[in-house]
């Protein structure tokens, strides 16, 4: 088994409002080990999201313990590509790096590197009207790439897209993913598109969110796609059907 990267442990998380404690995420717990695919699902408004933002140091955990490595990096990517239409490809997909004030000529070469490799390169000087959305969202995990992270938060990275577009773009994804070695947590409320590219599938309940389950994926093909077509593919999607607290 690879390394183990990051040690939840009894997360919780009380939002105080004028009516009183809202309690969004209660005592959930669970590893992540290098290089894994770490998919979470659960039903609308469960605190998937506030999971990630906590992970991010975006939000402030009211109690439980994130063990990590003080020096590991953490790059998060939302449901929007969020590039900004007045700067070029090359420009939006060196911003992280500018922002963390490391836009060296290396990394910037880096950047030109992953943009070439993964299909990008007629586009460095081309501004985002000028792509398709699943180009736009390649560039939007190459901006997060850029940083070189330890671990990727995707939150819903492909729910913009439609239906074609996302089944390629999350193909597209689970390559480069694989290719530069990363470690992952996605979120996302497709069962299907957890199963295709996940290896392990973590099942949360309604608010407040607690570990339902927690899924080892072993499924054949190495790629998202090839997964679809697999005779387990049902067999996890029934599972997870089951395990899922719907709202009706």
């Amino acid at each position: 088994m690879n390394k183990n990267l990051l040690e939840i442990k009894d997360l919780t998380k009380i939002y105080h409002t004028k009516n009183g404690e809202i309690k969004a995420i209660d005592n959930i717990s669970f590893n992540l080990y290098e290089k894994e695919f770490l998919c979470i699902v659960g039903s609308s408004g469960c605190g998937k999201s506030t999971l990630l933002n906590i992970l991010a140091n975006l939000d402030e955990k009211s109690d439980g313990q994130i063990k990590k490595n003080k020096n590991l990096k953490i790059g998060y990517m939302l449901q929007e590509d969020a590039l900004f239409p007045w700067l070029t490809i090359l420009e939006n997909a060196t911003l992280g790096l500018e922002i963390k004030k490391i836009k060296t000529k290396e990394n910037i070469e880096y950047v030109k590197e992953l943009l070439t490799k993964y299909g990008l390169k007629d586009f460095i000087n081309k501004y985002p009207s000028q792509l398709s959305g699943g180009m736009r969202q390649r560039v939007a995990l190459i901006r997060t790439l850029a940083i070189k992270p330890d671990i990727l938060l995707l939150d819903e990275p492909f729910s913009a897209l439609d239906y074609v577009s996302r089944l390629m773009v999350s193909e597209d994804v689970k390559k480069i993913i694989k290719a530069e070695k990363k470690t992952v947590i996605m979120i996302t409320h497709d069962l299907a598109e957890a199963i295709s590219l996940a290896d392990r599938i973590i099942v949360l309940s309604k608010r407040p969110s607690r570990i339902k389950t927690i899924y080892d994926i072993k499924i054949d093909g190495s790629s998202a796609l090839e997964r679809r077509k697999s005779n387990k593919f049902s067999y996890y999607y029934d599972l997870l059907w089951k395990e899922l607290d719907k709202n009706v």
